[in-house]
């Protein structure tokens, strides 16, 4: 009798630990870019937070896949260490007119591929741009594709319409610029903006998923210690009434 309760503790002391290792895991899964929101006009700092979601193999590739019909004008890359980044024009289908300039081409993929190693099992990377101006739009769909060691290949390219209808779409991230993000969006909470119409203000962290992710993880423990609490008070009284 008292093995099968000792048996219950450690079943409920696993769950627990797996719970709260699986929490912050859950909340950070998708490819996310922070900040989520800008306005029309500015200059921004968009900084992509890449998991590794497999087990055994490495990301050594991300591809970010940058608007032709709303073209950013200007388009730089952050160095990454380790990591080469290389940004890609097109000549656009149709020019557009940017502070009474007649922009022909712009850069519509930036991509950061891994000199040797990449991103790890259980590890993340994060890739900044700087962006602008920030095109007069409602929202502004970024697609990413994520490369793996194994050759696995994970287009993060659903727009937000197409996610909410189906969650077993990969989401693309997602730049809300005269269209107010849903607060469940999976582009990453809304943080401050960058409002300056020739500079971006400088990366900020993700706060906002870093905090869930801490939360979930708390509650998790929480739980973990209730299950441990529970089993030594059935185990005690088991040896009172044997």
């Amino acid at each position: 009798m008292q093995n099968t309760t000792l048996s219950r503790v450690l079943t409920g002391l696993a769950a627990g630990a797996v719970l709260a290792l699986a929490a912050p895991l859950a909340a950070s899964a998708h490819v996310t870019a922070t900040p989520n929101q800008a306005a029309a006009g500015s200059w921004t700092y968009l900084t992509f937070r890449v998991p590794n979601e497999s087990a055994s193999a490495s990301t050594v590739k991300l591809d970010i896949h940058l608007p032709a019909d709303t073209p950013f004008t200007s388009v730089s890359y952050q160095p990454t260490a380790g990591w080469t980044g290389t940004a890609v024009k097109t000549t656009l289908a149709k020019p557009v007119k940017v502070e009474g300039n007649t922009i022909s081409e712009a850069v519509t993929e930036v991509t950061f591929t891994a000199d040797a190693g990449g991103i790890a099992p259980g590890q993340f990377q994060t890739f900044t741009l700087s962006l602008g101006p920030v095109p007069d739009t409602g929202h502004i769909v970024i697609p990413a594709t994520q490369t793996y060691s194994d050759g696995k290949v994970v287009e993060w390219s659903a727009t937000p319409e197409q996610a909410a209808k189906d969650d077993a779409l990969e989401p693309a991230p997602v730049l809300w610029v005269n269209d107010a993000p849903p607060a469940d969006h999976h582009g990453g909470a809304a943080v401050t903006t960058a409002t300056s119409t020739h500079e971006a203000a400088a990366p900020k962290s993700s706060g906002g998923q870093d905090g869930l992710a801490l939360g979930l993880s708390i509650a998790a423990l929480v739980v973990a210690a209730g299950g441990v609490l529970l089993g030594g008070f059935a185990l005690g009284r088991r040896k009172r009434n044997a």
